[in-house]
Order: structure tokens, then C-alpha cells, then sequence
């Protein structure tokens, strides 16, 4: 008792951070793993913004990246997301971190070096060396990536030409996207990505929702984010292998993205589960998928949350994959796509106009009924009558303006 008590003591008086490892290549699985205070130990070639929000969400203390979390190919912001939020970023200098460092085990980082959790040695022993990025090499770097910008464009510019070749029956005239059994015309939707933000998104949407009902897409884990904040998906699209039992089965459509041959991951679970499911050959991504079935199938109003695509976040999502599919998408469904953002700051002046008419017209009423309540007589009567007139005249001009 007394050496584990001076061990842990040790380690609390030890310069730096410590925390438990947690070490694997597939970022996503590793995520699924992660709790307060862990450090994380992963493969991501420019560490882009939605890993970088998962891994805050996840409480961790540090991330050892064995690649480079900004190579300069482009300027990706997932690494200022990460220092913001005062997680310590490291990028390792040697290529055997993932031999070095195991998982489960304590590990202390101090100086830009990985150094054992274990205590019974005079001298710590050195796991990995590395580079920490902090702000400012952080933001040297970015400067470096909006410097070769151009070179990225360029070749964006022949993966796009590429794509219209491929694709464009299905972009211009639909054909290939899939007929859901939900009837969209006419109606007002809402997809949800697990993009940045998508959890603020949906609260901003709330009054949206509550009044005109919107057909709600899930794509991908957006589904469950969905089911998070209280709302039933009436469409999923994305890989049944990312989603829980209890979201498949929640009585949504499935729609299973494929590639150009067929081939679609997430089938089988659909058949374990006794579930019917749609294919969508494609090369784009889920979130363009959704757009195309609702824009294709007469959606009034397409409004995304976690699914926005700024120049920036665009960038920072072409990563490895980066893929012309989601630029020509949000080109064809532009008439008809709003942020969440957006709709909710036109849906609250609406609403404040309304709320503003309705209250003047509450306060003249309960004027004259305070009026007729003292008897002040026929003149005064047909005053204020005709002061409701006009207010109510004026109620009625800023309802249909609102409109």
C-alpha cells in the first residue's frame, strides 16, 4: 500500500501530462473508445475539424498523431479546433509510435516526448519524441497550406471535369436516384450530417420544426444525433454498419450508398436485422446523396444542419477523399438548399413581428374593456374602437409581410 501510494504521489508531482494511451489507425473505432482524459494515439493525414470536435467531445488531455495533422496540401483547421480546445496536439517524429506505445497502458507527455507511465525507474523511459504544435506553428503552418492552395484547385478542377463525365446523367436529369416511398413534393426538409455543429443546428431549428413538420433526413450518424435530440428520422442515409440497432429499427426508409458497380457495405446488417434497405450508386458522399433525392423529388425547401460546406470547411473535407461530387451537388440544388443558421435568423424576425403585432393588439383590447368597465361614454367608446381598427388593420400588414 505504502509503494502504490508513493507511485501515485510520483506521478501527480511529474511534470506534464499523463493519462491512459488509447492507440489505433482506424480514427473512427478509436473515438468509440475514448473517455476523459485519455490520450490518444492515431493515423490522420491532416487532421480535418469533425475529428478534432469528436476528440474534444471525448475529453481527451493529448493526441499523438503519427501522421502530419497539417501536410500543407491545403489549409485544414482541425488542428486549431484541437489547441483551442486545450488539448495538447503532438506529431511524432519517428515512424514506431503505434510499436512503442501501447494501448491501455499510462503514458506521461512532457516537452514534446512520450515518456512511460510506469514509476519504478530513476530515469522515465522515452516511448516516442515529437513535434507539438502549438498556436503559433499551428498557424505557421496554416499560412504555408493557403500558399499552395492554387496547386489543390488546380487539381480539384480535373477531378471535377472527371466527375461531370462520369455522372452527369445522374446530376443533370436523376437518372439513378432511387424513388423513396416518403412523398417529398411540395414539402420542406431538413437533413442532418454529424458535420460541425449539427447538435447547435437543431436547436436553432426547433421553432422551424415544431410548425411546419419537415421531412427529416439522417445522414450517417446524423441519424443518431436525430434520435439524441427527440426527433424520429423519416429517411437514413448512409452505412447501416455506423448506426445503432436502435436507429435502424426506429421505422426510417433506408437509403445504402453504393459505388458505380453496386457494391454497398451495410447490406448485410440490414438483412440480420429482417430490414428492407434501397441502394444509391454513387461516387458522392452521403450528405450529397440526401440533397439529390430530396432536390430530384420536389422538395420546396432543402435546409441542412452539420451539412454546410464553406469554402474553408470544404477544404478542410476534401482530406484524402476529396471528392467534386459535394461542389456540383450544392450547384444543383442551390435554388432550394438554406443553412440552419439562416433559416432559423429569418424564421425568429418572422416570429418577433408576429409576437410584436399580437401583443399591441392585447394591450388596445384590454384598453377598451377598461374603458367600458368606467362608463366614459359613446365618444370615447367609438374613440377606442377605432383605434382597434387601425391597430388591427396594422396587425394584419405585418402578419403577411412575416409571411
Amino acid at each position: 500500500m505504502k509503494m502504490l501510494a508513493l507511485l501515485s504521489k510520483n506521478s501527480e508531482t511529474l511534470p506534464g501530462r499523463t493519462g491512459i494511451a488509447r492507440v489505433d489507425r482506424d480514427t473512427r473505432r478509436l473515438v468509440e473508445r475514448l473517455g476523459p482524459g485519455d490520450i490518444a494515439v492515431l493515423d490522420e493525414m491532416d487532421l480535418d475539424q469533425a475529428v478534432a470536435d469528436r476528440l474534444i467531445a471525448a475529453g481527451v488531455t493529448a493526441v499523438v498523431n503519427t501522421s502530419p495533422s497539417i501536410s500543407g496540401r491545403y489549409p485544414n483547421v482541425g488542428p486549431e479546433v484541437l489547441v483551442a480546445g486545450g488539448v495538447l496536439l503532438l506529431d511524432t517524429v519517428s515512424s514506431d509510435a503505434f510499436g512503442r506505445i501501447k494501448d491501455g497502458a499510462r503514458v506521461r507527455i512532457d516537452g514534446g516526448v512520450v515518456y512511460s507511465g510506469r514509476f519504478t525507474r530513476k530515469e522515465p523511459e522515452v516511448l516516442v519524441e515529437c513535434l507539438e504544435l502549438d498556436e503559433e506553428a499551428i498557424a505557421e503552418r496554416m499560412r504555408e497550406a493557403r500558399n499552395g492552395l492554387a496547386e489543390h484547385l488546380e487539381s480539384f478542377a480535373g477531378d471535377t471535369l472527371e466527375f461531370i463525365r462520369a455522372e452527369s446523367s445522374l446530376l443533370m436529369d436523376g437518372i439513378g436516384v432511387p424513388g423513396p416511398e416518403l412523398d417529398l413534393t411540395g414539402r420542406q426538409v431538413v437533413v442532418v450530417g454529424a458535420g460541425p455543429g449539427h447538435a447547435e443546428d437543431l436547436k436553432k431549428l426547433k421553432p422551424f420544426i415544431r410548425e411546419y413538420g419537415p421531412i427529416m433526413i439522417g445522414v450517417g450518424t446524423g441519424a443518431e444525433a436525430l434520435r439524441r435530440t427527440g426527433y424520429r428520422p423519416d429517411l437514413i442515409v448512409g452505412n447501416p454498419d455506423d448506426l445503432t440497432t436502435k436507429t435502424l429499427t426506429c421505422g426510417a426508409e433506408l437509403i445504402v450508398p453504393a459505388d458505380l458497380e453496386g457494391r454497398a457495405d451495410g447490406l448485410e446488417r440490414v438483412k440480420e436485422l429482417g430490414l428492407g434497405a434501397t441502394t444509391f450508386p454513387c461516387s458522392g458522399t452521403p450528405a450529397d446523396l440526401a440533397l439529390l433525392l430530396a432536390h430530384h423529388h420536389g422538395a420546396a425547401l432543402i435546409v441542412t444542419a452539420g451539412a454546410s460546406a464553406s469554402l474553408e470547411e470544404f477544404f478542410d473535407r476534401g482530406r484524402r477523399d476529396s471528392n467534386p461530387a459535394t461542389f456540383l451537388t450544392r450547384l444543383k440544388v442551390g435554388e432550394s438548399i438554406m443553412d440552419a443558421s439562416a433559416v432559423a435568423t429569418l424564421y425568429r424576425s418572422r416570429v418577433s413581428g408576429v409576437l410584436t403585432a399580437l401583443l399591441i393588439l392585447a394591450v388596445l383590447g384590454a384598453a377598451i374593456v377598461a374603458i367600458l368597465a368606467v362608463g366614459h361614454g359613446s365618444e370615447m367608446l367609438a374613440g377606442a374602437q377605432e383605434m382597434l381598427d387601425r391597430a388591427e388593420l396594422w396587425g394584419r400588414e405585418v402578419l403577411s409581410r412575416s409571411e
